[in-house]
């Protein structure tokens, strides 16, 4: 028996958009396979500035409530792009976030590996371009996203699924530290109470496809650091940290990708605990160090997982200040991890130095910090299925909404008198 045709009929208005439902740490990854408007343009970036101009309203259907969360996140899978055509890339993607379409996503990376893997050549054209390595039982595909090629390994099983036992991984883009130990001017109308009357903060910024202002929680005003977390309040203040930095022109050289005219706006503010850093001789499990981060992004949205991006970009900063080698690993945390015994973290190791470390000139003391790219690996898992549909009549729900970014709620009392 079809269930949709029985109960849904021809009720939807539109096509049905079809999604598979993942997570990484906890971090969900809706990814669309189907019924996404078909895109025209001719490079993946212009496809990107399609979707945002003319199914922004798809993206808040699919990402907020009902049928979503603010802190959702999704990939539009996207078979035909530039680099799929030549032969770069086996399949292209879109990802998606509560305020817009972003360049690109570390968490989900990891779930699509799991999912074209699994995924039918119907879904996935490309599939028979993926490469195996019989002998350590996995597979190598390249994804195209916004900001470049992502390499990524899946683990398989003899059945030829991905092996859920097994963590994905993925090589990054080229990633640097932009600025270290940056001086922030905060202007008074973006500060935040536990500045405590500091005209300034002390931060990094390093980018892994987009980019991280990387700030210690004692440095934003917490002196309890991450071990006693108050969401709102620190929300807050790495909001506020973040127009800071995006409406201040002296910052935009920290956010402008190297042989790039213009700067991009500040992606997220990451907010690390150096003080709970774990070493040396204190781990096992095949990394050096760990360390634990609290990461807001796009409209104040919390990533439950420790990030795939940050993880890049936090790995290439800590080469670039010399709190790791080049052949040491780093396990990264969320504060969700963390509280589950560990699982969950995302582990960062450098897998190739692009670019050493140089002086820009002989006149300029400044520091072009080196180049690398970044292996994150992480688990990721199935939690379901969604197919999204609009009814004729439904007003409220048909590009999704918002409850918490309501402007007012007003409710009108009329009394009859007798």
């Amino acid at each position: 028996m079809d269930v949709e045709a029985s109960v849904f009929g021809d009720i939807a208005s539109e096509e049905v958009i079809r999604c598979v439902d993942m997570h990484t740490c906890g971090e969900p990854a809706r990814i669309i396979y189907s019924g996404f408007p078909k895109l025209t343009g001719s490079t993946l970036l212009a496809k990107r500035e399609q979707a945002s101009k003319e199914y922004d309203h798809i993206r808040r259907r699919i990402i907020l409530e009902p049928r979503g969360h603010w802190d959702m996140y999704g990939a539009v899978l996207v078979p035909e792009t530039e680099l799929v055509a030549a032969g770069q890339a086996d399949m292209g993607v879109l990802f998606m976030h509560n305020a817009g379409f972003s360049k690109m996503c570390g968490h989900a990376t990891l779930a699509l590996g799991r999912f074209l893997v699994d995924a039918p050549k119907s879904i996935f054209p490309q599939r028979n371009r993926l490469r195996v390595d019989a002998e350590g039982s996995t597979i190598q595909l390249s994804i195209h996203a916004p900001t470049g090629i992502l390499k990524l390994t899946v683990p398989m099983l003899p059945n030829g699924r991905s092996d859920p036992s097994r963590p994905v991984s993925f090589v990054s883009v080229p990633c640097y530290a932009s600025g270290i130990s940056v001086r922030i001017p905060i202007k008074p109308s973006f500060r935040w109470p536990e500045l405590g009357g500091r005209s300034s903060i002390n931060a990094d910024f390093s980018y892994g496809g987009v980019f991280y202002c990387l700030i210690d929680a004692q440095e934003l005003g917490f002196p309890q650091g991450l071990a006693r977390v108050d969401i709102e309040k620190m929300k807050k203040a790495a909001s506020l940290l973040k127009a800071a930095v995006n409406t201040n022109p002296e910052m935009s050289p920290y956010t402008t990708i190297r042989d790039a005219s213009e700067a991009e706006p500040l992606y997220s503010v990451l907010i690390v605990d150096r003080a709970r850093r774990i070493d040396e001789p204190e781990l096992s499990n095949g990394h050096d160090s760990e360390e634990t981060g609290l990461c807001f992004f796009a409209d104040e949205q919390i990533d439950r997982s420790p990030t795939g991006g940050g993880v890049a970009a936090r790995i290439a900063l800590a080469y670039a200040t010399g709190e790791l080698n080049a052949t040491q690993k780093r396990v990264y945390h969320s504060l969700l991890s963390k509280a589950n015994s560990g699982s969950g973290g995302l582990r960062g190791s450098i897998t190739e130095i692009v670019k050493p470390s140089s002086k820009i000139s002989s006149s300029d003391l400044r520091v072009d910090n080196p180049t690398v790219r970044v292996l994150v690996e992480g688990s990721a898992f199935y939690t379901g299925t969604i197919n999204i549909l609009v009814e004729k009549e439904d007003n409220i729900a048909s590009s999704g909404f918002a409850f918490n970014q309501l402007d007012s709620c007003h409710i009108e009392l009329r009394q009859d008198i007798a």
